[in-house]
Order: C-alpha cells, then structure tokens, then sequence
C-alpha cells in the first residue's frame, strides 16, 4: 500500500462524504444548516481521520486511535442520517444508512487487523 488512498475504507468514506455534501444541501431550511452542517462535518471525519490515521502508521498506537475516532464519527453520521431519513423519508438516506453500515464493519475489521498483525 503505497498511501491512504489505496485504502478501501478511505475510498469508501471519501465518496459517501461527497454524497452527503450533495445529498444535504438538497435538504429544506433550517435542516441544510443545522443537521445538515453536522452531518457534512461528521461524514468528512471519517475520511479525514483514517488519513491522519495512516498519516501516523509508523506509531500502531496512534493508527488505532485514529482508526476508533474514525468509526465514532462513523456512528455519528449514521445517527444523523437516521435522524433525516425519519424526517424526510427520503431513499437517499437510507441508502447512506446502508452505505455507513457496511463501512462501519470493513473499518471495525481493518482497525482490528491493525491491532493484531500491523507491522511498524
């Protein structure tokens, strides 16, 4: 693996941050500046997280950490896409939910490799 990008889990959680950019600026006021603003923030985290992550790979310690900070905000994007699926019924967000839980267990299981088999 020569960066972060070569990473599924960050190709993954970059494009659905992309899609929730998109998805919740479509969204009615005030929703487009309150849940929408927290739900672009924490969907961006993922990805921003699992690159300072990687960023600090050399230090297994400092991996892990990142990686747990990434699938917290993992769970927060799940909540608030939850939150606006229920609002809104729109399919999009539950095809984000849909998305963010698959996510959420190829990250759980890349942090576990992390722990038991990564090399520093």
């Amino acid at each position: 693996m020569k960066n972060y990008k070569d990473l599924e889990i960050y190709q993954e959680a970059f494009s659905i941050a992309i899609d929730v950019y998109h998805l919740s600026m479509k969204l009615p006021h005030p929703d487009k500046y309150e849940t929408g603003d927290q739900i672009r923030r924490s969907s961006q985290s993922i990805k921003d997280n699992i690159v300072e992550g990687y960023g600090r790979r050399r230090y297994k310690a400092d991996f892990v950490k990142f990686l747990t900070y990434s699938y917290a905000s993992l769970l927060e994007a799940e909540s608030q896409s939850e939150f606006l699926y229920e609002l809104h019924q729109k399919k999009e967000w539950e095809r984000i939910i849909q998305r963010l839980n698959l996510l959420g267990s190829k990250l759980y299981k890349f942090r576990e490799y992390v722990i038991k088999k990564w090399k520093t």
